[in-house]
């Protein structure tokens, strides 16, 4: 036997706070052949409502495979590469922002971080039209993930 450290479960809370913390995660979708697909993406985590949201526009792949199969996982490592968390769970496709300042468009602004929020709110809407984006909400029914207690 070594005495080297084992990987320890993170509770419900502690797996939270490291979705809380990061902003980049792997997201994996069902292409229609059943393996995965993979994309790195900036997210929003809502800890109250359990829900993953991703900006995204109406032409990319991962909206065709959640169309069709609504089953995903985020992947995010912690702050090292010792520790790692994963949400899964039933992704919503919202509609496409057709107006600035609509519903979609709104949730989309709501997503942006405080400090990094858009100087002019109207072109940024009116960008988010004309990229044609959508929100993508993965509502979370499994957290799981573990830490490895490692030195250095």
């Amino acid at each position: 036997m070594t005495d080297r450290p084992t990987p320890r479960p993170l509770s419900d809370a502690a797996l939270s706070d490291l979705l809380g913390k990061q902003q980049f995660g792997t997201l994996a979708t069902v292409k229609r052949s059943g393996h995965p697909h993979l994309t790195t993406m900036l997210y929003s985590w809502d800890a109250e409502s359990s829900t993953v949201r991703f900006s995204t526009t109406a032409d990319r792949v991962k909206v065709q495979h959640l169309s069709r199969d609504p089953r995903a996982a985020l992947h995010v490592q912690g702050g090292d590469v010792w520790s790692f968390a994963v949400a899964e769970g039933d992704a919503e496709i919202s509609d496409v922002t057709a107006t600035p300042g609509d519903a979609v468009g709104r949730e989309l602004l709501a997503m942006i971080p405080a400090g990094a929020q858009p100087d002019d709110e109207g072109a940024f809407l009116r960008q988010l039209v004309d990229e044609r984006r959508l929100v993508i909400r993965l509502r979370v029914d499994r957290l799981y993930g573990t830490a490895l207690d490692v030195e250095g």
